[in-house]
C-alpha cells in the first residue's frame, strides 16, 4: 500500500516522501531538512535514498544535509554537474536506464525545463503499484501503462496567467519562461487524456503557482475529467 506525504509544493520548497510500506523515499530536497525530520517524528533513518530532479533551489537546497544524513541522492549527470556537489552519496544515473532502491525500481526519463538535464521518474514496486513523478516541465512525451499513482506538476492557467497580465499582475514577459518551463492546466489535462489512467487510485496535482492558479477549480476540473481522487498539497 503506497502512502504519500507532502512536505513542500511550491515555489518555496519542494519535497515529497512516499513508502510502499517496506522502502521509503524523499522526492526533492527543497526544504530543510530539519522540517523532514520534523514531520517524520524523526524517524529518517529508514529513508533509503532521495530523487532529484533538477538543479534549482526549491527542489534541491537541502541536498547537503539530507548527504549529511547519510542519504543517498540520485540526479542525472547534468544535474549533478550543475549542482558542483562532490559527494561519495550522489549518484548520476542515465535517462531511460532502470536502477533500484530497495523494493522499487525507478525509471528515469527526459523532460522539458529550462535547465540542465531535469528529470521524471516512473517508480515501480514488487506489488504492481506504479508512481509517475514529474515537475517542472512544459510537455511529457511520453505515453505509460498501469499507472496506480499520479504526481505531476499543474503550475498555471492558461486564462488566469491571460486575465493577470491583462490586469497587469504578472509582467507580460513571464509569459514565455512559463509557456516553456511549466506545466500548465490545459497541458496536465491532455496528457492525462493520452495515457492509460485505468488503475489509477490517486491523481496530485503539485507545484502550483501562488498567482496564476487556482487550487479548488484545478482540483475540481481533473476530478471531472478523471474520475479519480485529486489531491492538491
Amino acid at each position: 500500500m503506497i502512502e504519500i506525504k507532502s512536505f513542500g509544493s511550491s515555489s518555496a520548497g519542494n519535497c515529497y516522501y512516499i513508502t510502499d510500506g517496506r522502502t521509503p523515499l524523499l522526492l526533492e530536497a527543497g526544504i530543510k531538512f530539519k522540517e523532514v525530520q520534523r514531520l517524520l517524528n524523526f524517524q529518517t533513518s529508514s529513508i533509503a535514498g532521495c530523487l532529484i530532479s533538477h538543479e534549482h533551489g526549491d527542489h534541491c537546497k537541502s541536498i547537503k544535509e539530507v548527504l549529511k544524513a547519510g542519504i543517498n541522492c540520485y540526479m542525472s549527470p547534468g544535474t549533478a554537474g550543475a549542482l558542483n556537489i562532490q559527494h561519495h552519496r550522489i549518484h548520476k544515473i542515465a535517462p531511460k536506464q532502470p536502477f533500484r532502491i530497495g523494493t522499487w525500481s525507478i525509471l528515469p526519463f527526459d523532460v522539458q525545463h529550462d535547465v540542465a538535464e531535469p528529470y521524471g521518474f516512473l517508480l515501480s514496486n514488487e506489488s504492481g503499484e506504479k508512481v509517475l513523478f514529474a515537475t517542472d516541465t512544459y510537455y511529457i512525451r511520453y505515453k505509460f501503462k498501469g499507472l496506480t499513482h499520479v504526481l505531476v506538476e499543474c503550475n498555471y492557467s492558461m486564462d488566469i496567467l491571460d486575465a493577470n497580465i491583462a490586469l497587469g499582475r504578472t509582467p507580460a514577459v513571464m509569459k514565455k519562461r512559463l509557456m516553456r518551463s511549466h506545466f500548465s492546466l490545459e497541458n496536465v489535462k491532455e496528457f492525462l487524456k493520452a495515457n492509460d489512467l485505468s488503475k489509477v487510485q490517486e491523481i496530485w496535482l503539485l507545484h502550483l503557482s501562488d498567482s496564476n492558479s487556482n487550487q479548488d477549480e484545478f482540483k475540481k476540473e481533473i476530478m471531472q475529467l478523471t474520475g479519480k481522487m485529486v489531491y492538491v498539497p
